[in-house]
């Protein structure tokens, strides 16, 4: 990596550290710790999640005019200012506007860190770009959670108040390291930036014109509402009442989560980085479709404890699995797909795709999670097979080169022979003697 890529990830890591410690606690944080009840933490959440959907439609023509780094900078700081006022807010509008304050810095930061990445990679090395910053911010949520974990304490509130003001701290050095970056080269608007006063061509309409790319989105909004928007919502109400298995014990599954995500990412991307994307992601559908298959066993086998304990377990280690084969493939495959001068728009609008998935996932899965549990499985083996599905017709639509980015830097096979200048004759009848 170059000296700009490394700054560019070393923020990224420290800002999910920074998230690490209150993302785990904010419910407990507005529900128990301010004592402002479990309906006001709910609003707090949606909030949370609805800030980003309302900010995200506008932030990746911001990127596109203005570059990844004002508006990264930008992002920080208003991020920095809500997680701040959250961890000095007692009152329930105080909560509702800090969390609003904090849920759109964060998802401004998402595409235009994503931006940053493009800027800073080519197509051979965009793919390894993309798995180390997916590494990096798990590890850094890991870690994060983990050392919250040991200074929380509900009956004091000033431990909260800590997190979020070491969460604040992480995104101003987030933008202090992507104030310092200087990048390389910065992309050509040549063939957007008309001379003759004409209007440059971009906007929603070119996205929604450009099929592969409409067909990702919708894609990537399964791939999200069939994994993360099931994480701490229907998956952990069907494990907690199907399965039976305790509360503690979904943290012990989160964690299995994390770390084969971090221990297999390096192995799995030296596996899919010369494979065709597609394959890939259609893979991950039947790896998704086999874990929700175990967490039925584990709610519906009838089986031991422990059998569903383990099984639980089990399910989101290979959710994690999953997780590693998307990270060095979705995310720049959003990247090849764009024109040069729509990265940002492109970024956002599958930024866009994954805040939708996540405000509905939670809302559809959470109360079939509870309560229809037989239902609530075959739907997302249904879902995830339809992963597979969708992926092998988006390959269909891509160039060679989008869906294996590896052909374009192999080296070619033909091999140019010279013969001396001063032997024609003798080359010559030693060809027409073969």
């Amino acid at each position: 990596m170059g000296a700009a890529l490394r700054r560019i990830q070393l923020g990224s890591a420290l800002s999910a550290f920074g998230l690490g410690f209150t993302v785990p606690y904010l419910y407990v944080y507005v529900a128990q710790v301010r004592d402002l009840g479990a309906g006001t933490a709910g609003v707090v959440l949606a909030v949370f999640a609805m800030a980003a959907l309302a900010v995200l439609p506008f932030t990746g023509r911001a990127i596109d005019r203005r570059g990844p780094l004002p508006v990264l900078v930008v992002a920080s700081a208003v991020a920095s200012l809500g997680a701040a006022a959250l961890g000095l807010s007692s009152g329930m509008t105080a909560s509702v506007l800090s969390a609003a304050v904090l849920g759109a810095g964060t998802a401004v930061m998402q595409p235009a860190l994503a931006t940053m990445l493009v800027w800073c990679s080519s197509t051979a090395t965009r793919t390894r770009a993309f798995a180390m910053q997916f590494f990096l911010q798990n590890l850094g949520l890991g870690i994060g959670g983990l050392v919250g974990g040991q200074i929380v304490d509900t009956s004091r509130p000033e431990t909260f108040t800590l997190l979020f003001l070491i969460e604040a701290a992480m995104f101003v050095v987030l933008g202090v390291i992507a104030s310092t970056v200087r990048l390389s080269r910065t992309p050509s608007f040549s063939d957007t930036r008309p001379t003759d006063g004409s209007k440059a061509p971009g906007g929603l309409r070119v996205l929604l014109s450009h099929r592969a790319m409409v067909q990702l989105c919708v894609l990537g909004f399964v791939l999200f509402f069939a994994c993360y928007g099931q994480f701490e919502s229907g998956l952990a109400a069907y494990g907690t009442e199907a399965a039976g298995i305790q509360p503690s014990t979904l943290g012990i599954a989160l964690a299995a989560n994390t770390a084969v995500i971090v221990v297999a990412q390096f192995v799995v991307l030296r596996l899919v980085e010369r494979r065709r994307r597609s394959r890939v992601i259609a893979s991950v559908g039947l790896i998704w479709a086999f874990a929700w298959i175990v967490a039925g066993y584990a709610g519906l086998g009838h089986g031991s404890q422990t059998m569903a304990t383990a099984a639980m377990i089990s399910t989101y280690a290979l959710f994690g699995l999953g997780e590693s084969m998307l990270s060095p493939t979705v995310a720049p495959l959003v990247a090849d797909l764009a024109p040069e001068s729509m990265v940002g728009q492109y970024n956002s609008a599958f930024a866009l795709c994954k805040q939708l998935a996540l405000a509905v996932g939670p809302a559809v899965g959470g109360p079939m999670g509870a309560t229809l549990h037989g239902p609530y499985i075959v739907t997302f083996v249904l879902f995830s097979l339809g992963i597979t599905v969708l992926a092998l017709r988006l390959g269909r639509g891509l160039t060679p080169v989008q869906d294996q980015p590896s052909i374009e830097a192999a080296p070619s096979r033909v091999v140019a022979v010279s013969l001396p200048e001063a032997e024609p004759v003798a080359a010559a009848s030693a060809a027409t003697t073969r």
